[in-house]
C-alpha cells in the first residue's frame, strides 16, 4: 500500500486568498499550481472563471473552504469587450467560427442593447459550460459532438454600462448575479441585432465583496512562496460584510455544543439582530467559531448553527 498523506501539512493556511487570474489557464490549474507548489492541500474557489476570463478568483484555503456558499453567491461586476458580426460554438473568441455577417446597426443600437440587459431575467446556459447533465458537464458533451440539453437559469442584472463603442466592437461593465454567463449576455445581444456578437474579452472587476485591487497575481504567489502567508486573509476576516461578535467564554461553550443563542434587539449589542441576518461569532481569543442565522424558534428570534468552525480536524 502507498503511503498517506497527512491529512494537513504544515504550510496549510486558513482564510482566503484574491487572486488576479491571468486569461488563458483554467481556473481548477490555476488552483493545482497553489495546491501542488505551495503545499495547500485542502483548497476550493468561491465561483470560477472561463480560461479567457482574467481578474478576482476567490481561492479559499484549509478551513476556509467551509465558506464556499457564503462567498460564491455575492453579486460580480465584469468589464469586458465584444465584436459584433461573428459567432462561435463557444460564444467567445477562443471557440470555432460559426457565422460572419455585416454589420448594419449603428452605435447607439449596440449602446441601447447593451442597456436592454438589464431587462433581462433570465438566459440559456452555454453548452460549452461547467452545467450539468446528468452528472456530466456540458462540455465534456459538446467536446464529445452530442447534443447538449437547452438550460435557462434565472439571472439578476443589476447595473450596465456601455463603455465605448468602436464598430465593429464593444465594451461594457455588468454587475450580476452569481453564475451569470457574460458570455451568453453578448450572445443574446448578436442575436437580437440580427448580425451575431461574441465575446473578446472579460474581466472580473469585484467577486462581492472583494475587489481586484485587493487581488495578488497567480505569478507573485508561486514565486514568492515565503510571502504567502502575508498574502492570504485570516478565516476571521473572510466575511467582512458580515456582523462579527465576540464571546464570552460561557457563550461559546453553547455554541460549541449546538445552541442556538437569543438574539439582542438592541442594535450595536453583542448578538444584535433580527431575522434573517447572518453574523460570525468568534471565542474570546477571536478564533472563529460558527456562521450564524437568526431564525424563529418556540416562536422567539435565536441565532442558529449555519457552519461549526470551530473543528479542527
Amino acid at each position: 500500500m502507498g503511503r498517506k498523506r497527512n491529512k494537513r501539512s504544515p504550510e496549510q493556511r486558513d482564510g482566503l486568498l484574491i487572486l488576479n487570474k491571468p486569461s488563458g489557464p483554467t481556473s481548477a490549474g490555476c488552483l493545482n499550481d497553489i495546491k501542488h507548489q505551495l503545499k495547500q492541500y485542502k483548497i476550493g474557489h468561491g465561483g470560477t472563471l472561463d480560461p479567457m476570463a482574467q481578474g478576482v478568483l476567490l481561492v479559499l484555503l484549509g478551513h476556509g473552504t467551509k465558506l464556499a456558499p457564503y462567498l460564491s453567491g455575492g453579486t460580480k461586476t465584469y468589464s469586458g469587450t465584444f465584436r459584433l458580426g461573428i459567432t462561435t460554438d463557444t460564444l467567445d473568441i477562443q471557440g470555432k467560427v460559426l457565422t460572419e455577417s455585416p454589420v448594419d446597426v449603428s452605435a447607439e443600437d449596440v449602446k441601447q442593447a447593451v442597456l436592454y440587459w438589464k431587462e433581462l431575467t433570465e438566459q440559456e446556459v452555454p453548452a460549452y459550460s461547467a452545467a450539468k447533465h446528468k452528472g456530466k458537464p456540458l462540455y465534456a458533451l459538446a467536446r464529445e459532438g452530442k447534443e447538449t440539453p437547452v438550460k435557462i437559469k434565472p439571472i439578476v442584472i443589476s447595473h450596465v454600462e456601455s463603455l465605448d463603442v468602436q464598430m465593429p466592437e464593444a465594451s461594457f461593465r455588468v454587475s450580476c448575479s452569481a453564475g451569470t454567463y457574460i458570455r451568453s449576455l453578448v450572445h443574446s445581444l448578436g442575436t437580437r441585432m440580427g448580425c451575431g456578437a461574441t465575446l473578446t474579452s472579460l474581466v472580473r472587476e469585484s467577486s462581492e465583496p472583494f475587489r481586484l485591487d485587493q487581488a495578488h497575481d497567480l505569478k507573485d504567489v508561486l514565486e514568492n512562496p515565503n510571502a504567502f502567508s502575508d498574502k492570504v486573509i485570516p478565516l476571521k476576516d473572510t466575511l467582512p460584510h458580515w456582523p462579527r461578535y465576540q464571546l464570552t467564554e460561557p457563550l461559546a461553550g453553547l455554541v460549541k455544543n449546538g445552541a442556538w443563542l437569543p438574539v439582542n434587539d438592541e442594535p450595536g449589542k453583542l448578538l444584535a439582530g433580527k431575522i434573517g441576518d447572518r453574523a460570525m461569532v468568534l471565542d474570546c481569543d477571536t478564533t472563529p467559531l460558527a456562521l450564524v442565522e437568526a431564525k424563529l424558534q418556540d416562536g422567539m428570534p435565536k441565532w442558529a448553527i449555519l457552519r461549526g468552525l470551530w473543528n479542527q480536524n
